[in-house]
């Protein structure tokens, strides 16, 4: 009798691939699915605490190029692959593809920044016969909240803000469907289950009928109403009717400061504003910051003494049905002065006329990000909403296993992250001299530590002995690294630009302040330097900085210690001085001539205080921080090459860089009645000048070819313009910040960069 065959096990291909990034929240696991039904693979794939684990098999001999392929070139547009591996595995003979639950384990996953509502939800919204018609939350795994509404990770429903909203039938079958757009679209929702808008009478606490149509109507008016969005409330108003802009302006204490305006669509901004390929692609991405354009038709109260307007798009469904009835509006922080924006209800009566206010809590607060737009690229004023929270890869050489914090500087402050390879860098938190924005830093750190389960081995701040961060980091308990301001701004573009360690570049760091390593204030450096260490190649020369901050709000002071610094005792003429009482100005001579709270600094902030004030284009105090260089920058002449005279000095390093010859010259164009536009292009050319001939020096000397243009003085569009257009005639290798801004946002970045450069 013949024996019975044993059947052989079937055979076929299987492999198993990990994804790492922004993979999580955006669709990703339904584009998976959907690629496996195309292809005839089974398997699986599911969240997994560090990213997206996928098994594939098929019966067939296949290697999964293809596929793999695919995922790369045609991932969800949310995603953000940083790293995909995969290796084959053993065939397990599944007989479907399926999307497993998320599985939580000690992780580094990312989580996608909010995003604006979406082409397809948008049509749904304004479709009379769509059961979403003119909701306000209409989203999709495309679009919507996702940063400021997470807990923890994964991104899952119970883990958000939405997890008091139990999902309807309806709901509930798109978010189980792979196939579906709102597949596990966390914040998905409808009329029947999800958040709804609330218009209150502030003074009255009362509900009002009319909801969104009735709030339009109402800014028609002349109301001031809070509305709630994203990541916090906005202060909404009619641009076009003075007396509310006034009371605005009161509410906010901000006499001056330019308020932002949200409009329609891009046909409305092209009204005002001149308005480029590279700006319009930036405005309407998903991302939505407010980009300052230049003026085309200038809007009273709103910019006044500066020639450009910051504008945005409407970014979620409520600002879309809002702007229905009005083109424009102010759409302004709702915030008290200096503090962060307002996230809850709780005081923001005190502010305004009307609530138009919704039930979805929001968990992290974060404001509009403000861009402008410098030879195509993105030149950030503050990185926040639709930027934050996006990894940054660190260079190889710098990979550590330790995990590090770093709390930034005072001002404009930052914190950062690191592990396993990548820096997460928080959204813009303002002046920690402010206590509620002190309350700010604490919560976002306590905030991203726990949604990237951080367990820091080692905390970075600032050399300053008085800052906020400083103290709070002395009090960690764990290893504590400090790191010169300027030194820690120039290394964060070589983070960024993955520049690798040992490569030396000229670091150009023009900003306020920050504490020197010899205790004066320096802002006017030139270092040589990589990730390790640096060298003072030149600096700004010293002057006197009269009643020490005092000098940065008042830059009549300034003036006055360039004039003595360039002319000794007996000063000129100068008519901006006038309006300044004799017995000010003397007061102030002698405190620097008895060096009474007149502490040394080598500022280019400061010094563009002092020529913006001799020019005549500033207030002799100003509202907000660099108030007189914006208007100083507005002022400067187009197309106009001369510059100023000044002297670079001393046998050896650091250089010092003279501006006596600079202010006697433009004291001379001031007595011969020369115009300040004239004086403020002649200015901005001076100091490229400067950068160039540095440069010069550094390269002639150490042959470094590589220049890094950092600090908050290169928010100044015309100064960056004109300094890399003479850097790259020269073949200079220009680096700046693109994806951070180079103010003091940007130091938490760097001081990440030395930290992992002190433990490798």
């Amino acid at each position: 009798m013949r024996k019975k065959e044993k059947k052989s096990p079937k055979k076929g291909s299987a492999v198993d691939i990990m994804v790492f990034g922004v993979v999580q929240g955006v669709g990703f696991r339904p584009f998976i699915y959907r690629l496996a039904q195309k292809y005839h693979y089974k398997g699986w794939v599911q969240n997994k605490g560090f990213g997206v684990k996928i098994h594939l098999e098929t019966n067939k001999e296949t290697d999964f190029h293809s596929f793999i392929q695919e995922i790369k070139d045609h991932s969800p547009s949310l995603s953000q692959i940083e790293d995909l591996t995969f290796q084959p595995t053993s065939f397990q003979n599944l007989q479907e593809f399926q999307i497993k639950k998320s599985q939580d384990s000690e992780s580094f996953v990312f989580i996608s920044p909010d995003i604006s509502i979406c082409d397809h939800c948008y049509r749904e919204m304004i479709n009379p016969s769509d059961r979403r018609f003119h909701y306000p939350f209409i989203n999709c795994t495309d679009c919507g909240p996702r940063y400021t509404i997470v807990e923890s990770l994964p991104y899952d429903r119970p883990q958000t803000s939405m997890k008091n909203f139990t999902m309807c039938e309806q709901c509930r079958r798109e978010y189980q469907n792979p196939l579906d757009r709102r597949y596990h679209a966390q914040p998905i929702a409808c009329p029947r289950c999800g958040p709804q808008v609330k218009l209150i009478k502030s003074k009255e606490e009362t509900d009002i009928s009319g909801g969104i149509q009735e709030a339009a109507d109402l800014i028609n008016q002349g109301k001031i109403l809070a509305v709630k969005g994203l990541g916090g409330f906005h202060l909404v108003c009619s641009p076009f009717l003075p007396r509310t802009l006034s009371r605005l302006r009161k509410i906010k204490q901000r006499r001056t400061k330019p308020l932002a305006l949200m409009a329609r669509d891009t046909d409305t901004v092209r009204q005002y504003a001149y308005l480029s390929s590279s700006e319009e692609e930036l405005l309407c991405s998903p991302r939505r910051p407010i980009v300052l354009l230049n003026k085309k038709k200038d809007i009273e109260g709103i910019s006044p003494f500066l020639h450009e307007l910051g504008f945005m798009l409407p970014y979620t469904p409520l600002h879309y049905l809002l702007l229905q009835k009005t083109a424009l509006i102010v759409a302004t922080s709702s915030n008290k002065k200096d503090s962060p924006i307002m996230k809850d209800e709780e005081g923001i009566e005190k502010l305004c006329d009307y609530i138009l206010t919704h039930n979805r809590p929001i968990h992290m607060r974060a404001d509009d990000s403000v861009l402008k737009v410098v030879e195509k690229s993105p030149l950030f004023l503050r990185r926040a909403r639709g930027y934050v929270p996006f990894p940054q890869k660190v260079p190889p050489g710098l990979k550590s296993s330790s995990q590090i914090i770093a709390l930034g500087g005072e001002l404009k402050d930052t914190v950062s992250v690191y592990k396993n390879g990548y820096v997460v860098t928080s959204q813009f938190l303002g002046d920690l001299d402010e206590y509620p924005n002190l309350r700010y830093f604490e919560e976002t750190l306590h905030h991203l530590t726990h949604l990237f389960e951080v367990k820091p081995e080692l905390v970075v701040s600032d050399l300053h002995p008085n800052f906020h961060t400083t103290r709070y980091a002395q009090k960690m308990g764990i290893p504590h690294l400090q790191v010169q301001h300027h030194f820690a701004h120039i290394l964060a573009p070589l983070l960024e630009h993955q520049i690798p360690p040992g490569t030396k570049v000229l670091g150009v760091a023009l900003d306020g302040y920050g504490y020197g390593a010899d205790g004066h204030g320096w802002g006017g450096e030139f270092l040589i330097g990589d990730y390790s260490s640096y060298q003072r190649f030149a600096h700004f020369r010293y002057v006197p900085l009269p009643g020490g901050d005092a000098a940065s709000k008042q830059p009549w002071r300034m003036a006055l210690s360039y004039l003595r610094d360039s002319f000794g005792p007996s000063l000129p003429e100068v008519n901006s001085l006038e309006k300044i009482s004799p017995n000010k100005r003397k007061g102030i001579l002698t405190m620097m001539e008895k060096k009474l709270r007149s502490p040394l600094i080598s500022s280019c902030g400061r010094l563009f205080d002092a020529v913006a004030f001799l020019a005549g284009v500033s207030p002799d105090e100003m509202e907000f921080e660099a108030e007189a260089p914006m208007r100083l920058e507005a002022a400067a002449a187009e197309n106009l090459q001369d510059f100023y005279p000044f002297s670079v000095e001393g046998e050896g390093r650091p250089f010092q860089i003279s501006f006596s010859q600079t202010i006697q010259s433009l004291v001379q164009d001031l007595h011969e009645n020369r115009s300040p536009s004239l004086i403020s292009a002649k200015f901005h050319n001076t100091l490229s000048q400067v950068i160039l001939t540095i440069a010069e020096k550094v390269r002639k000397e150490q042959n470094i070819q590589t220049v890094v243009l950092i600090g908050g003085v290169f928010l100044n569009k015309r100064l960056l313009h004109t300094t890399q257009n003479l850097l790259q005639k020269k073949d200079f290798h220009i680096l700046r910040p693109v994806l951070y801004s180079p103010n003091d946002e940007s130091i938490s970045l760097g001081q990440i960069a030395h930290g992992l450069n002190y433990l490798t």
